[in-house]
């Protein structure tokens, strides 16, 4: 059985202009913290980044926060967290924050947030890996993206769940934990790990 003691959380560093994002943000960071699982995200402490690793930290919980250097400035490091990692780049930010996740959440956020869902997805799709990968879908932010996936399907694009990645979707913030734990039990520890072609090793 595969358990998740480590959480990447993606989502925007800006707050944006619904409420329910940000509350989406504080509620998760609290089950994070009061489930004792550890929060990997992108080190920010403003937008919902910013509520999301205060929340873990104010119920108790852990926060590795990964940023590359040349957006600290922007993004102002949480420095309350308690392991935080510089970068050289966004390609060792990115393989940093998967090393250390067992799963992966996207929360409302803007291009950033989509490109790093969309490359889990496609890792996923290549079989570089077989780590849970959900979208919560605050207020239908994600249903323009599901509607996309699923046009790409019916035109024989991208594979079905069955066959490729099975992006799970949660509405509601407490549904998240539930849908990653069902979906990580049939995941050994070893198939976790990015696969590594034979000419790399």
């Amino acid at each position: 059985m595969s358990k998740i003691n480590a959480l990447c959380v993606y989502c925007g560093s800006n707050p944006g202009t619904d409420a329910a994002f940000v509350k989406a943000a504080h509620d998760f960071g609290k089950i994070l913290g009061e489930n004792g699982l550890r929060l990997i995200y992108g080190g920010g402490s403003i937008g919902l980044m910013g509520a999301l690793a205060a929340s873990v930290i104010e119920h108790g919980g852990e926060v590795t926060g990964i940023i590359p250097e040349f957006l600290t400035a922007a993004e102002r490091p949480r420095r309350l967290a308690q392991e935080l990692i510089v970068t050289h780049d966004m390609h060792e930010r990115k393989r940093t924050m998967f090393e250390r996740a067992d799963a992966f959440v996207a929360l409302p956020g803007g291009l950033g947030t989509l490109e790093e869902l969309v490359e889990q997805m496609t890792w996923a799709q290549l079989g570089r890996h077989k780590k849970p990968i959900l979208v919560a879908n605050i207020n239908g932010f994600w249903d323009p993206l599901l509607g996309l996936i699923a046009h790409m399907r019916a035109l024989a694009l991208v594979p079905s769940p069955a066959q490729g990645v099975n992006l799970l979707v949660a509405d509601r913030i407490e549904d998240i934990l539930p849908k990653l734990r069902e979906a990580a039990r049939a995941v050994v520890a070893a198939e976790k790990k990015m696969a590594v072609p034979a000419d790399r090793m």
